[in-house]
């Protein structure tokens, strides 16, 4: 499966929500032109052109040796373009390749999609008789009679991948067998067997937690299902088939089966229109004749602005200050959701609480600790990429973690933001306990050092 079948659902995805009430965020406070300025045809005419050059760079920066080279070469495009159409665009790219390295408030002011409200919200759970319980506890709660648990996710916001790492190993020991993931490869026939994802397993694999909840799926016992079908084209035509492969390689082989998935946005509401047509999860209920739990995690989380947050998490958050993600339940036992009928439940992510630092929720509510790393690894080269892989696995392994040290502000000019033989930088990755294999590489992905790491579970190892 080529990248282009993993992200052309995203880039249509895009087109559609530029036209309606949702906007997109980049570094500009406005990327979309008023109609005074320009026709909606001409305006998606321009992002169509911007699509293909995306395409084109993403294309050619993969021909650099290692993700911290890729990524110098996307954010240098992406600073000296300032077309507001290109920007709009290659913003998703850009931040793909930001939560690859794992720059996560890099990626969420790259690209972020507005959550404005809409006809189809349904009234805020603070008009009265809700309360909050932890997001875990009520999905678990309600998945022991289900057959299938759905969860979404936004491709560039990894927070929202967080909540499923944490529930696979509950998931499992309710019965729960089978794991699908959004653009997983079909070619990698070894990853069951080999027990570790690599950067040839999927698209959004590179991702540090993308790659841990393949991982801890292997390690529980799950059986791994690909389902994206490649050169299924987009709309209905991926939609069905997506449906008919999850089907096909789970409940028609099984019929006792339990299945995860995990997928982008609204791929796995039941119900409404999607793209003018049908999502994978309708075309699944259709198909299977099961109703999937089905999880809603990336409305109502923080975006990159406060005026793109939806109203309704920026009431809930001044009354409620969480500290994990949380439902809302009314009187009757049942979940509170912003979209009546296409989801079962809407869970909230509370906000990050620091701008500055990696973002808390990386601990996976206890599962990882912090472990500190400093420029002594960079071996003085600097931008310097810090990786921490299992030491069971091969170096060809998705690293559990990474950061990278000493990247220059993004507001600072483009000349200066990665310097060479010259700086301070410290840092932290989140680990579980365990052995690990330290590597620092440069932007020509030589190895600076290498070291054996012991995590511990107490506190946090010395570097």
């Amino acid at each position: 499966m080529s990248h282009r079948t993993g992200t052309a659902i995203c880039l249509v995805m895009i087109l559609a929500l530029v036209t309606s009430a949702c906007t997109l965020a980049a570094s500009d406070e406005k990327k979309t032109p008023s109609s005074s300025e320009i026709s909606p045809q001409q305006w998606r005419a321009q992002q169509l052109a911007a699509a293909d050059k995306s395409d084109e760079i993403m294309r050619d920066a993969q021909k650099r040796p290692g993700l911290l080279g890729q990524y110098e070469q996307m954010q240098l495009y992406y600073d000296t373009n300032r077309d507001r159409a290109f920007q709009l665009i290659f913003g998703q790219y850009l931040s793909w390749y930001q939560t690859f390295i794992a720059d996560y408030n890099g990626a969420r002011n790259s690209f972020s999609i507005a959550q404005p409200v809409q006809k189809d919200d349904g009234p805020s759970p603070l008009a009265g008789g809700y309360s909050t319980r932890a997001a875990g506890d009520v999905i678990l709660a309600m998945a022991k009679d289900r057959k299938a648990v759905f969860f979404n996710e936004a491709h560039s916001a990894p927070i929202t991948r967080t909540l499923t790492i944490e529930l696979l190993a509950k998931l499992r020991a309710e019965g729960f067998n089978y794991f699908a993931a959004e653009t997983l490869y079909d070619t990698d026939h070894d990853l069951q067997k080999r027990g570790y994802p690599t950067p040839k397993s999927g698209f959004y694999i590179n991702e540090p937690l993308y790659g841990e909840m393949v991982r801890t799926a292997i390690k529980l016992g799950y059986h791994i299902v690909a389902y994206d079908v490649e050169n299924a084209g987009v709309g209905d035509a991926r939609e069905r088939a997506g449906a008919q492969s999850l089907y096909s390689q789970v409940f028609k082989k099984d019929p006792d089966a339990r299945l995860v998935v995990d997928a982008g946005f609204a791929h796995v509401q039941k119900s409404g229109k999607y793209l003018g047509g049908s999502s994978m999860g309708e075309f699944f209920r259709k198909i299977s004749d099961i109703d999937p739990l089905t999880i809603e995690q990336t409305m109502l989380i923080q975006h990159a602005r406060p005026d793109q947050d939806h109203p309704y998490y920026l009431a809930v958050m001044a009354a409620q200050h969480p500290a994990d993600p949380f439902v809302f339940i009314g009187a009757d036992g049942k979940p509170w959701t912003l979209k009546p009928g296409e989801y079962d439940m809407s869970v909230f992510f509370p906000p990050q609480s620091s701008a500055s630092a990696r973002p808390s929720w990386l601990t996976l509510d206890g599962l990882r600790v912090v472990y500190p790393v400093a420029s002594d690894l960079c071996n003085g080269r600097f931008p310097c990429l810090i990786e921490a892989r299992y030491a069971d696995e091969g170096d060809d392994s998705v690293a559990a973690d990474r950061t990278v040290l000493n990247v220059i502000d993004p507001k600072s000019p483009v000349a200066s933001r990665f310097v060479s033989f010259h700086g301070e930088a410290q840092g932290e990755l989140f680990l579980r306990p365990g052995k690990y294999r330290l590597t620092a590489t440069d932007t020509q992905d030589h190895q600076l050092t290498a070291r054996d790491i012991t995590v511990v579970a107490e506190a946090a190892a010395k570097p």
